[in-house]
């Protein structure tokens, strides 16, 4: 699919949206068509892709026609577009979908499937907590999952640096090893009442 398609597909959706026949909010995304295009040349067919809350784009460039795509956004599905033919998933929860990504990628591991899972975010959920658990536990694993930043620099309309602050200095933290002497919970011993 090319820029100019993609750019007139959410001219269409915004337009739709203004006349009042889209109840539910849309998130339309723009100017970020070159780099998209360039990162689904590399997914194929086979491939999963995860994606957020602003998805039109990423769901025509996996392949997924635009009038059934248009017909979701018409019922008020625009921020959760799920099409299992195409392996195309989204959540409208920041960061939601990252857990799910990064379990299909372990499945598929464990199959020993050649598909991978491609998982989208934007730059407020690359900040939080469960971003870097899945990227870490993806890393230490060797998942087959390649993870997208889409970096606007607005978490909403406030600049991201804005919202979680810029680092002054490293946080300090303290570690040390020891030999636990009773287990994770209880004592070690069964009581039975």
């Amino acid at each position: 699919m090319k820029k100019e398609e993609l750019i007139r597909f959410e001219e269409e959706i915004k337009n739709i949206f203004l006349d009042k026949k889209i109840k539910s909010p849309v998130h339309l995304a723009g100017g970020n068509e070159e780099p998209l295009i360039n990162i689904f040349k590399d997914i194929k067919k086979d491939d999963w892709v995860f994606s957020t809350h602003r998805s039109h784009y990423h769901a025509l460039l996996k392949g997924i026609d635009k009038e059934w795509l248009k017909k979701e956004i018409l019922q008020n599905r625009s921020i959760h577009i799920n099409n299992k033919e195409n392996k195309f998933f989204t959540s409208a929860i920041m960061g939601g979908i990252l857990p799910i990504a990064t379990g299909v990628a372990m499945a598929l591991k464990r199959k020993e499937l050649k598909n991978k899972v491609w998982a989208f975010v934007g730059d407020m959920s690359a900040e939080m907590g469960i971003f870097y658990e899945c990227t870490k536990y993806a890393g230490r694993n060797d998942l087959p999952i390649v993870f997208i930043v889409e970096d606007n620099g607005l978490s909403v309309n406030t600049p991201t640096k804005e919202v979680w602050g810029k680092s002054k200095s490293k946080p300090k933290i303290i570690k040390y090893k020891y030999k636990r002497i009773y287990p994770h919970q209880g004592c070690g011993v069964w009581v039975v009442f």
